[in-house]
């Protein structure tokens, strides 16, 4: 039993080993990843009735939504972290850690700027703002609730500059290592919220206090090991910030932060617009398949985040061979994930009645629609992550916002004509010409036969 265990572990060593140090290296992360994804979901599904039982739900309600308006201020860094993915992993490409220094310091500096002058103004503008209101919470919570907003205000600013530490991982190819930082956050706010339980009675300061501050001291604590150890050659220093290097990275960085932007117009209105065209009640069936399918999404969003700095690595190393390689090998995953989402699409019916019973019924039409939406978006992420990585966005920011001002009416025209299926439609038509520029795109650059807008 001993040697059968042996031989396993050496078969798995050998294969996580094989081939080009860049895969080998890929198949690593993605393997660590589906770990580390796999215990932060455990995790979660243990803190939400720990968190609802030790509040109650109406405040376990506030808290959420107010964590999630804040959290749309992540759009400030004007797409400054993916330009510094880019930027980060072009330099180490290049064997330029003197470059990289600046870029990471540069960052950092702006970063910094623009979350003082954001909490300068927040502060200005707090005392003035009726939590209560905003919130549709009781009026004698607007007290608590505005200084629960300071809270949650001022460590999500101290998270937006510490976490930039996740950033430089993943563009040197240690995403898993960057994901690790999520999964010790969940397991110490965890161990805050048991805590509480034990020693206080329900208190949504307590509760903001102890969610929204351990992330920042798990961000601090990395940052310090990391830049005091391996990464110490890459610590800022205001010494080595550059602003002239800002143009470099926030000429990048903006074109990430429309497309961010014409992404979230392109696929978070659906459940907007059917609520205005069907009401609430057709929103739920949506939701529910969308999750269902959305599973295979998330599996190959774990598998394609390696891909996005190799590829940028392999692009200025000239390293062709090894790119059209691994896209061979991501269209065969594709086509892979395709027939787990017809499978997935045949047995639907069953898989809902056995996940929410018989209180939802998810017309197949709404399943058919979404099964093509998924279908498109796994073919469409491989030529998308390949265009990031190498930083030809320029079509994709022209389609995305074409998309951004075309989507709202085309999906309603559709809802009108079609029902809740039409207004899945329109994404799966504007994600469809998508794929068919994109694919054609890489064909350009990887032939060397790219020019004018294809080559930007």
């Amino acid at each position: 039993m001993i040697n059968a265990a042996t031989e396993q572990l050496a078969f798995i060593k050998k294969f996580l080993n094989k081939g080009h140090s860049r895969s080998a290296n890929a198949r690593k992360n993605i393997l660590a990843s589906f770990l580390i994804k796999g215990c932060n979901i455990a995790i979660g599904l243990v803190l939400v009735p720990l968190t609802i039982h030790y509040v109650n739900p109406t405040q376990y309600g506030i808290w959420l939504t107010l964590s999630s308006i804040i959290g749309w201020l992540g759009f400030f860094d004007i797409g400054l972290g993916n330009g510094l993915r880019n930027k980060f992993a072009e330099a180490l490409a290049k064997d330029d850690h003197a470059r990289a220094k600046v870029y990471v310091s540069t960052t950092y500096a702006i970063l910094t700027i623009i979350i003082f002058i954001t909490l300068l103004v927040f502060f200005c503008i707090n005392p003035f703002l009726n939590w209560a209101r905003i919130l549709n919470a009781p009026p004698e919570m607007t007290r608590e609730l505005s200084m629960l907003a300071i809270i949650v205000f001022s460590s999500f600013a101290l998270r937006f500059v510490l976490q930039l530490i996740t950033t430089i991982l993943t563009a040197d190819q240690k995403p898993a290592r960057a994901s690790l930082f999520n999964l010790f956050g969940s397991i110490f706010s965890l161990a805050v919220i048991f805590i509480l339980t034990k020693t206080t009675s329900g208190n949504l300061l307590y509760l903001g206090l102890g969610l929204a501050f351990t992330p920042v001291l798990v961000f601090t604590a990395s940052s310090i090991w990391f830049y005091s150890g391996e990464y110490k050659k890459y610590a800022p220093s205001i010494r080595h910030v550059d602003f002239h290097l800002s143009r470099d990275l926030m000429g990048l960085g903006v074109k990430f932060f429309v497309i961010q932007i014409a992404a979230i117009v392109l696929y978070e209105t659906a459940n907007i617009i059917i609520s205005q065209l069907f009401g609430p009640v057709e929103v739920t069936p949506y939701n529910i398949a969308y999750k269902y399918f959305g599973i295979i999404s998330m599996v190959f969003s774990i598998v394609m985040t390696p891909f996005w700095s190799a590829f940028t690595e392999a692009w200025h190393k000239k390293d062709m061979a090894w790119i059209q390689n691994a896209m061979k090998k991501l269209n065969l995953l594709s086509i892979v994930s395709i027939l787990i989402i017809l499978l997935m699409l045949a047995v639907s019916s069953f898989a809902f009645r056995i996940w929410v019973g018989k209180d939802v019924t998810v017309p197949i039409s709404i399943s058919v629609v979404l099964a093509a939406y998924f279908i498109i978006y796994v073919r469409n992420m491989i030529y998308i992550y390949f265009l990031n990585g190498i930083g030809k966005v320029k079509l994709q920011l022209y389609s995305s916002v074409a998309g951004m001002i075309i989507n709202i009416p085309l999906a309603i025209f559709l809802g009108r004509k079609l029902g809740v299926a039409g207004v899945i439609l329109s994404s799966v038509i504007l994600n469809g010409i998508n794929t068919i520029w994109t694919a054609i795109q890489y064909k350009k650059i990887v032939n060397n036969k790219a020019t004018g807008l294809w080559a930007e």
